[in-house]
Order: C-alpha cells, then sequence, then structure tokens
C-alpha cells in the first residue's frame, strides 16, 4: 500500500507527457514481472517483487566452481523512473549468517565488500533497453561461474570506507575483462 501511495503521488507531480512515459514504462516493468514469474532460469528466484520501485533476487551458480558451490546470494534490483531507458541499480546484499536464510557477498574481483558490482552491463554507458532483470541476473551467474580467483577488487576497504554514491553514479573503469 505504501508503495502504491508514493507511486500516486510521482504520478500526479509530473506533466502530462512525462504521465504517458511513465503509464509505458510502468507497463513494461509490470509485464516483465509477470513474465519472469511464468519462467525464470535455473538458479534464480524472486524473493521480493511487492512493489515495482525494488526487487531482491536469489541467484545461485550452477557448476561446480568450489568458490560458489552451494551458495545462494541474494541482489537488489532498484528501479528508477526510467528503466528500462536507463539501468537499475544492482547490488549485492547481506543476509547475516545467523538468519533463517543467510546471504554472503560473493567473492569476486569486480564485486566490492559492500556489494557494488563493477560491471560494464549495469553502467549507462553498457546498458541498453532490451535487457532485463532476468538477463541481468544471468550475466551475473556467468560473472561468478567464470572466476576463479579468490579476491576483491583493489583498494576495496578504502572503496567501501569512503563512498557514499549511488551504484548509479560510480564512474568505473572496465578495464579487467579476464574474469
Amino acid at each position: 500500500m505504501f508503495a502504491g501511495k508514493r507511486l500516486s503521488k510521482v504520478f500526479h507531480s509530473i506533466s502530462p507527457l512525462d504521465k504517458e512515459w511513465y503509464k509505458l514504462t510502468l507497463n513494461a516493468h509490470l509485464q516483465e514481472l509477470l513474465k519472469m514469474k511464468e519462467h525464470l532460469p535455473p538458479g534464480i528466484s524472486i524473493i521480493k517483487d511487492d512493489n515495482l520501485e525494488e526487487w531482491q533476487m536469489d541467484i545461485k551458480v550452477l557448476d561446480d566452481n568450489p568458490l560458489y558451490k552451494d551458495q545462494t546470494y541474494r541482489l537488489k534490483f532498484t528501479f528508477g523512473s526510467k528503466y528500462p531507458i536507463e539501468p537499475p541499480e544492482v547490488q549485492f546484499i547481506e543476509l547475516p549468517s545467523t538468519s533463517d536464510t543467510p546471504r554472503p557477498i560473493p567473492m569476486h574481483p569486480h564485486i566490492y565488500s559492500n556489494g557494488i558490482i563493477c560491471l560494464d552491463l549495469l553502467s549507462s554507458a553498457g546498458w541498453s533497453p532490451v535487457q532485463t532483470v532476468e538477463s541481468v541476473c544471468m550475466s551475473i551467474q556467468s560473472m561468478l561461474t567464470a572466476n576463479n580467483r579468490n579476491e576483491r577488487p583493489p583498494g576495496d576497504a578504502e572503496f567501501v570506507s569512503y563512498n557514499k554514491r549511488r551504484p548509479r553514479d560510480i564512474a568505473f573503469m572496465y578495464d579487467d575483462d579476464n574474469v
């Protein structure tokens, strides 16, 4: 109910042309969710989808990569009003080992310990409106599957300590495509 009221306030505060655009993107977003609920690829689960501004997904790596064997990870998707034209913010979130469903942040040279993912696909330059939540989850599964380095990105501790920007506002340098 709260999300519906917030969306209603946003809707009433925008211009008529923007309202039409908002209706179209909202409908596309809803259609994407309904399609995903009918069929998801193996290793991907919808955990939270009670509003169209934020979803949570669980992903598993399906091969025998020892770094990720028997692990499940939680992704948070935050959608702006211009999704799917602009990418969602996607970040791993941690659920403590004391919870009913513990979810660690995976070790990977492109994943910071606060869950921020350095992946070209998630940047404005690398994003395409044909991408979906499902294709992003599959890309992240693939990124984890291909990795064999049990390490964080260089400068992880400093980045996590000092970065106060949202993932979409970070200008990553994509110079390592070996993992």
